[in-house]
This record gives structure tokens, C-alpha cells and sequence, in this order.
């Protein structure tokens, strides 16, 4: 298992990762760690389930992190749902391809409280976006109705500190889903 630390200008937040269960996203995933990828990101989106979620009926709780771009969070929220593909050309991606996104009734990791899991860029593709749960979101996961398709999404670790600081960035005022003020990731390693 291996063990990372996201610090953040609001405080560290400190996460396992299920090598064994999800050896695809979590290989993905340290690439972009070790390479420096997420120094400079941010946290930039907090979903509330007490908020207004548009074109979405099945509500969760998550704050998501990376590079936003107004494409991308369009077509998270919006083109996937309705089945428009994603143009590549327009949303920000790392410089790693996109993976399959291994799901959770392959891996048996279930969106609990604290897990750590990717954005999609396609129905089964994932990218670099890191989403974090707060509280269990069952929506997420293969057969959750999040996403019409019921792929759901790949988690692949769990918050074992600083989940606190999660709580807090949730919390942070924002316009719709965007944080007003992002809370910037200074780095992610390896523990």
C-alpha cells in the first residue's frame, strides 16, 4: 500500500492507496505525483448535496482538485450526462493519456467517507482530476446513478488524516460548485 500527502495552504491531508485492488488508476495516478504534476493545482470545486446540483437529480458530497477549466467542468457536469463526447482539444488534461477507468465492482473500493477517486473525461476513460468524498457517496460507485450510464467512477484510496481539511474546503464559499477563493495543493508525495 502506498501512502501520500497532499499539503495544502489550509493543511495536510494524508491518504492510502489500494495498490492491489487498483493498480491501474493508482500507477496513473503516482505518475502525475512523482513527476510534480499537482504542485500549484488546486482544490476548486465543492459539491454539496444541500446545494443546487444542475442537470443532476442525484445529489453528492465531494470537493474535487487539479487544473480547472471552464470546458472540463461543463462537461463533467453537463455534456456527459446528456452523452456528448468530450472534445480533447478543449479541456485541460495531464500529460499522461487517459486510462479505462477500473471500476468499483473490479476493485471492491467503494466511495466511503474519505475516498479518494478520478474525474472522467469519457464515459470509461479517467484523467488527473482527484475527487474526495465526504461522507458515503453509493452514487458514485459501478451501478450508482451519478451518471446515467452506471460506470460510476474509480476510487482507489482512502483519507486516513486531514480529513478535517477536507470538511473545511467543502464548506468554503462558493458560486454554484466553484470556491471562491481555490485552496492551492503546494505539493503531493509519496509518505
Amino acid at each position: 500500500m502506498a501512502r501520500i500527502r497532499i499539503v495544502t495552504e489550509v493543511g495536510d491531508i494524508v491518504a492510502d492507496l489500494y495498490e492491489n485492488q487498483a493498480p491501474k488508476t493508482v500507477g496513473h495516478f503516482l505518475c502525475y505525483v512523482d513527476e510534480g504534476y499537482y504542485n500549484g493545482a488546486t482544490f476548486y470545486r465543492t459539491v454539496r448535496s444541500a446545494d443546487n446540483q444542475p442537470n443532476n437529480e442525484v445529489k453528492i458530497d465531494v470537493i474535487e482538485g487539479g487544473y480547472y477549466n471552464d470546458y472540463y467542468d461543463q462537461a463533467m457536469r453537463v455534456d456527459m450526462i446528456e452523452g456528448r463526447p468530450y472534445d480533447d482539444s478543449k479541456g485541460r488534461k495531464g500529460p499522461h493519456p487517459p486510462i479505462m477507468l477500473e471500476s468499483t465492482k473490479e476493485t471492491g473500493i467503494k466511495h466511503v467517507d474519505g475516498a479518494i477517486s478520478l474525474g472522467r473525461t469519457t464515459p470509461d476513460c479517467v484523467d488527473d482530476n482527484i475527487v474526495i468524498c465526504v461522507g458515503d457517496q453509493p452514487a458514485l460507485d459501478a451501478g450508482g446513478m451519478r451518471h446515467p450510464d452506471g460506470l460510476g467512477f474509480p476510487a482507489f484510496g482512502k483519507v486516513v488524516g486531514g480529513m478535517e481539511v477536507v470538511r473545511n474546503i467543502h464548506a468554503m464559499k462558493a458560486e454554484g460548485q466553484k470556491i471562491i477563493s481555490e485552496v492551492r495543493i503546494l505539493s503531493i508525495v509519496r509518505e
